[in-house]
């Protein structure tokens, strides 16, 4: 099972990405699995044990996504 962290867009993503970054949180860039196909094409995916702090930065910094699914 992974996690993925969906975007209206792609530059939502890449702004998560550095934000992420930013605070040491491992994190991997990839194309949206094709269940999930609903977005710009790009993802996040995140370990479990994260997906509290990375809310909580979504939430803060006001990033546009579309959700958090697993798979």
């Amino acid at each position: 099972m992974k996690n993925y962290i969906l975007f209206p867009s792609y530059n939502e993503g890449l702004r998560l990405s550095s934000l992420l970054n930013e605070e040491g949180i491992k994190h991997t860039i990839s194309p949206t699995p094709r269940q999930l196909s609903t977005c710009c094409g790009m993802s996040i995916i995140y370990k479990d044990e994260d997906e509290d702090k990375i809310k909580k930065i979504v939430e803060d910094y006001k990033i546009g996504v579309i959700g958090f699914y697993t798979v």
